[in-house]
C-alpha cells in the first residue's frame, strides 16, 4: 500500500497544473501544436495570419478599403476637407465591406446569373453614390450607376460563364451522361 500511495502521490505532483490524458482530459490545441504556440509579432505575424484568411473574406475587405479611399479622394476633390471626407470614406468602407462579405458568403448558393446581378448591383449602387458625392444631379448619378452596374453584370457574367470549372456549382444544369447500354440480344433476321 505504501508503494501505491507513493506512486499515486508522485503522479499527482507531476500532473499538478497540467492536463492528465489518462482521465479523459485533452490539452488545448495550442499546447499540442508547437507551431501555433508562438506566432511572430509584427509584419511576419500579419503575413502568417493573412495566409489563413479565405479569399471570400480577404477580397471583399480589400475592395472595400480601395472603395473607401476612392470615396475620400472623390469627396476631397469636391471640396470636402478633413473629418467629413474621412467619415464618408469610413462609411463607404464599412457598408460596402459588409455587403461585399454577404455577397461573397452566399455566392456559392446563387445561380450564375443571380450572382452576376448581385455583383453588378453592388458595384453600380456604390459607384452611383460616389458619383453623386461630387455634386452631380441625382439623374446623372443614377444613369452613371446603372451604366457601371450593367458593365459589371456583363463582365462578371462573362467571367462566371467562362470559368465554370472553378464555380462552386459547376454547370447549373444536370448532365445526362451516356451510360453504356447493356448488351442487347441479337435480333434474328430472316
Amino acid at each position: 500500500m505504501d508503494q501505491h500511495a507513493q506512486r499515486h502521490g508522485a503522479k499527482a505532483a507531476r500532473s499538478h497544473g497540467t492536463v492528465d490524458g489518462e482521465h479523459g482530459a485533452t490539452a488545448d490545441a495550442r499546447s499540442r501544436d508547437p507551431q501555433r504556440t508562438s506566432l511572430p509579432a509584427g509584419r511576419a505575424g500579419l503575413a502568417e495570419r493573412a495566409k489563413h484568411l479565405p479569399a471570400t473574406v480577404a477580397l471583399p475587405l480589400i475592395t472595400a478599403l480601395a472603395f473607401g479611399l476612392f470615396t475620400i479622394f472623390r469627396t476631397h476633390t469636391d471640396g470636402t476637407k478633413g473629418g467629413p471626407a474621412m467619415l464618408y470614406g469610413l462609411a463607404a468602407f464599412v457598408i460596402s465591406g459588409a455587403l461585399g462579405l454577404v455577397v461573397a458568403h452566399f455566392q456559392s448558393s446563387l445561380l450564375t446569373e443571380t450572382r452576376a446581378l448581385a455583383y453588378g448591383a453592388l458595384f453600380g449602387c456604390s459607384m452611383g453614390w460616389v458619383y453623386s458625392l461630387g455634386g452631380e444631379s441625382i439623374l446623372k448619378s443614377c444613369a452613371f450607376g446603372l451604366t457601371l452596374g450593367a458593365v459589371m453584370f456583363v463582365a462578371s457574367l462573362y467571367v462566371f460563364r467562362t470559368h465554370r470549372v472553378r464555380e462552386p456549382h459547376g454547370r447549373h444544369r444536370p448532365h445526362h451522361h451516356k451510360h453504356p447500354r447493356s448488351p442487347s440480344l441479337p435480333v434474328a433476321t430472316h
